[in-house]
């Protein structure tokens, strides 16, 4: 028998209910409490399931215009059509903590290239009793340890049967946030977990409602969710697109942390057993009677219909054959919008992102606008070892400047992570401050210094260095670079007055050119790294503690016509921590020094520099400190 009561008590609205049976006030604060208390355990209480995941997109644009087409992650578009399906059938095994092995079996849809609205998949991975909603910690649960400083909760009804009552509380933002969600959750009185929760809010683009239905009380399944519904509306730029996705979780097995007895392991930071998402090459299915067979959910008839009309537009194609002219601008299309892969069979892959693309802009104050191109070429031999090239070109509009490099990748140790590198290109234009420091020891007028144009200088830069991972969180590295740097406009230095020409040794420390090559060793070392082995790859992935670095070089005069003698040493840390719902630092700290420098003027250290073609908002620390004569800084 199930009953539902609902009741406006006085005072604050929503709440205090009746319980309809003992007549006794229950606050939603002292529920929301309860449930609190058992959060952190029920956030980690499963060790380990394998489950079949099933997720059935639908996509309705609404209005659209040509931007559309230039969205990153946008799925391809198809001329007259505005609805589009999307089905993937998947094995799901989880290890706590919070390592996926997601392998997809099948996949079947109207879009191409199995695409749906960006960013929506993350929120089919919630565990609701965590602090964060999402693993980003975009999204702050309402079931967070302080979560009573970000929501207010009201109780709206109490269900079930005298032994076994449910309580619907809704949660409700303090403040207007897109960290924040609103909706309600359903909590079970004996244990005080979570039978439903639905929130709603927005995150970037996309205005989003997530409802997540929980596992029965008493079943191993209880902690977990068996079924996603999530609608999301984009908007973006006058273009309006619906997402509608269905979740089904079956799950094969379970394993609770209480009941599992784990083995001590040596290698304690190797999650390597069951770290590794990827896709079923050898079950990967696409025709419809396979998916006919797996899917949990049927089709209703207005799905059915998008399936019908697709196979009748793919027909079309296929007897229609297009023009060489049609096919080439087609390809032409897709270069521009949409990122591309090339494969070349014994020979590798050759991946670029699409040019008209707006995370390829990037703008600042001190550098202005600028544009860049990435290409990738990987090529793996056997034994995972793994050939990589990265060509880059940018421009800078407000220099007129065009930048370009390569970085080489040879990684023919994966197990050890031992590799030789090799990055080759022209940098940012630097500043020579010991130049000037030199000139104002001499009298103010000596010089004509509209003449003088020692201020900037372009870089041309060639590295070489081989990397290997001593143990575990430990990479030495030795190697070498080189610098070539010219002043940007030719300096003629013109005696004005009366005044004696400098003798010859200091007018000799004044060049349009300076060359340098410097041996080079880093050592870098991160304690307690966790890791995991894809193949015979090791792949690094996060410490609770610091990352330590120390660079040193010595330049040597006279090697590949080097003009200076130099000694460069620098220190780093960089450490992040999580302090809780709301709460990260990050902090970064260290210090360098040019030292016995010999006619070498130029302060370009490694880990304080200014990038000239920016890869994003979390670009390296950057920056030059200099000290400028009064006739270049007024």
């Amino acid at each position: 028998m199930l009953c539902l009561f609902s009741f406006i008590p006085k005072g604050t609205a929503n709440n205090y209910i009746m319980n309809p049976y003992t007549h006794q006030e229950i606050s939603a604060d002292s529920i929301i409490e309860r449930v609190m208390t058992f959060a952190p355990l029920y956030e980690t209480i499963v060790s380990d399931y394998r489950a079949n995941l099933y997720i059935k997109g639908k996509m309705d644009i609404q209005k659209k215009n040509f931007i559309l087409r230039y969205v990153p992650s946008m799925f391809r578009l198809q001329k007259g059509v505005r609805e589009y399906l999307l089905e993937t059938y998947s094995d799901l095994h989880y290890t706590a903590p919070n390592i996926y092995d997601q392998k997809v079996k099948a996949s079947q849809g109207t879009v191409r290239g199995n695409r749906g609205l960006p960013g929506l998949l993350e929120y089919f991975n919630v565990n609701i009793y965590s602090s964060s909603l999402l693993n980003d910690e975009r999204l702050l649960s309402p079931l967070a340890k302080n979560g009573q400083k970000y929501y207010k909760y009201r109780i709206d009804s109490v269900m079930g049967d005298p032994n076994n009552l449910d309580y619907r509380v809704r949660f409700i933002p303090r403040t207007k946030s897109d960290q924040l969600v609103g909706g309600y959750m359903v909590v079970s009185s004996n244990v005080w977990s979570v039978r439903e929760i639905r929130f709603s809010g927005r995150s970037e683009l996309i205005t989003f409602t997530c409802w997540i239905q929980m596992g029965d009380v008493g079943k191993k399944n209880e902690f977990l969710p068996v079924r996603y519904d999530v609608e999301a509306l984009f908007k973006f730029l006058g273009n309006k697109v619906d997402g509608n996705y269905t979740a089904s979780l079956d799950y094969k097995s379970i394993e609770l942390k209480e009941k599992k007895v784990r083995k001590k392991e040596k290698r304690k930071y190797n999650l390597s057993e069951s770290f590794s998402l990827q896709c079923d090459t050898n079950a990967y299915k696409t025709d419809a009677s396979t998916f006919a067979i797996m899917r949990p959910i049927p089709l209703n008839e207005s799905e059915k219909k998008l399936y019908h009309d697709y196979t009748l537009r793919r027909d079309t194609t296929t007897v229609e054959k297009p023009s060489k002219s049609q096919a080439f601008w087609g390809t032409m299309g897709d270069l521009m919008v949409e990122d591309y892969k090339f494969n070349l069979s014994n020979i590798g892959s050759v991946r670029f992102s699409p040019f008209i693309n707006p995370l390829l802009f990037s703008y600042s104050g001190s550098n202005g606008l600028s544009y860049r191109q990435d290409f990738r070429y990987n090529r793996l031999f056997r034994g995972d070892k793994l050939l990589r090239i990265v060509p880059k070109l940018g421009y800078n509009f407000t220099r007129k400047e065009f930048y370009w490099s390569l970085n080489a990748d040879f990684e023919y140790w994966p197990q050890k992570r031992g590799f030789f590198r090799l990055n080759v290109g022209n940098g940012n234009r630097i500043y020579s401050s010991k130049v000037l420091d030199e000139l104002k020891a001499m009298p103010d007028s000596i010089f004509n210094f509209d003449l003088i144009h020692l201020d900037y200088f372009k870089d041309l830069y060639f590295n070489f260095r081989h990397t290997v991972e001593v143990v575990n969180g430990l990479d030495i590295g030795l190697g070498f670079s080189a610098h070539k740097r010219t002043a940007v406009e030719p300096s003629r230095f013109v005696i004005t007055g009366d005044y004696p020409m400098p003798p010859p040794e200091f007018m000799d420390k004044f060049k349009n050119t300076y060359i340098s090559f410097a041996p080079r060793i880093r050592i870098e070392w991160t304690p307690g790294l966790y890791y995991y082995m894809n193949g015979k790859r090791k792949i690094n992935l996060h410490s609770l503690y610091p990352t330590f670095s120390v660079d040193y070089e010595r330049g040597i005069k006279g090697v590949f016509k080097s003009t200076g003698e130099y000694e460069r040493i620098e220190f780093d840390l960089q450490h992040q921590i999580r302090l809780g719902l709301m709460r990260n630092i990050y902090y970064r700290f260290g210090f360098g020094a040019f030292t016995n420098q010999d006619e070498l003027y130029f302060v370009d250290f490694a880990n304080f520099s200014r990038h000239n073609l920016p890869v994003g908002w979390n670009d390296e620390i950057g920056g030059v400190f200099q000290v400028l004569d009064s006739r270049w800084y007024n």
